[in-house]
């Protein structure tokens, strides 16, 4: 006998929403206090990163932009990895005559300097991006809604939204509490963590779906319960064989991309937890209150 095949999740519902509601006013907390850090995508400004061959820390980086007096007040990150040591300079949108005499500059002060980017992005574009990143995040939403309501029911359609809403705020609050740039490399990873999220919330409905047919006396929170177990390996599985490749990428791909793979190292765990504990628990208390009403 499979160890699944006594667990009883459903009727532990209030424990899961407790703390799915435990962590997103968390979220929320840290969101108003310590707001988003938009990046130049969304807000304007320049980005110049920088390779070394030597050790280089982001003080010697902000003297060097003091000597020469351009970009004094930037925001510095060190993207220094197992093979080599990094810079990140963001500040306010530097001409190109600028960013050449910053480049020019750190030449002349440090040996084995590379430019590794250098990107403008002006504040109209940034306000455009702002909001077609939004419009991406809500037209999924209602793609969604509409998707799942003609293949299963609305209250399937409601549910799936509720923890997609559950996924996304907190992922944007785990980057609040960090302080981590919000980019368009992070819309794109909230647009993967819906898919992939609302793909395995689709599997479960499919089953309660299917059980609904095939038992149609039983309880629906039995109904829901013995469609999670059945899923549970499966989804665990396949959450925790994506988790490790993201991981290796996260640690290993450079600080390019490591905006997108937190996002998605984020999302992908809570969307695997939401798929579980939180979206068919509120179909489960949806449906007792239909029952409770009639």
């Amino acid at each position: 006998m499979k160890f699944t095949e006594n667990l009883d999740l459903m009727s532990k519902k209030k424990i899961w929403f407790t703390i799915s509601i435990v962590f997103m006013v968390v979220a929320l907390l840290f969101l108003v206090i310590n707001g988003l850090n938009l990046g130049i995508d969304f807000q304007g400004g320049s980005i110049i990163e920088y390779s070394f061959t030597e050790a280089v820390d982001t003080e010697q980086v902000r003297s060097v932009l003091q000597d020469i007096n351009i970009a004094t007040e930037a925001q510095l990150q060190d993207s220094s990895d197992a093979e080599e040591y990094g810079v990140i300079i963001r500040a306010s949108e530097l001409s190109q005559e600028e960013i050449q005499e910053v480049n020019n500059a750190m030449e002349d002060r440090f040996e084995g300097t590379d430019l590794l980017r250098s990107e403008s992005v002006g504040p109209v574009i940034g306000e455009e991006l702002r909001r077609q990143g939004i419009l991406a995040l809500l037209v999924a939403g209602v793609a969604i809604v509409i998707y799942i309501s003609f293949r299963f029911e609305f209250k399937f359609a409601i549910a799936a939204l509720m923890t997609l809403a559950h996924d996304v705020v907190f992922t944007i609050g785990v980057f609040a509490i960090l302080g981590r740039e919000i980019n368009t490399a992070f819309i794109a990873a909230l647009l993967t963590i819906i898919g992939y999220s609302i793909n395995d919330t689709i599997v479960i409905f499919d089953r309660i779906r299917e059980n609904m047919k095939l038992h149609k006396r039983s309880p629906f929170e039995e109904l829901a319960n013995r469609a999670v177990v059945d899923t549970l390996p499966r989804s665990i599985n396949t959450s925790m064989t994506t988790l490790v490749a993201i991981l290796a990428i996260y640690l290993f791909g450079g600080a390019a991309i490591q905006t997108f793979m937190l996002a998605l190292f984020v999302g992908m765990a809570v969307g695997t937890y939401s798929s579980i504990f939180v979206a068919s628990p509120i179909l489960v208390g949806w449906q007792d209150r239909i029952e409770a009403a009639q």
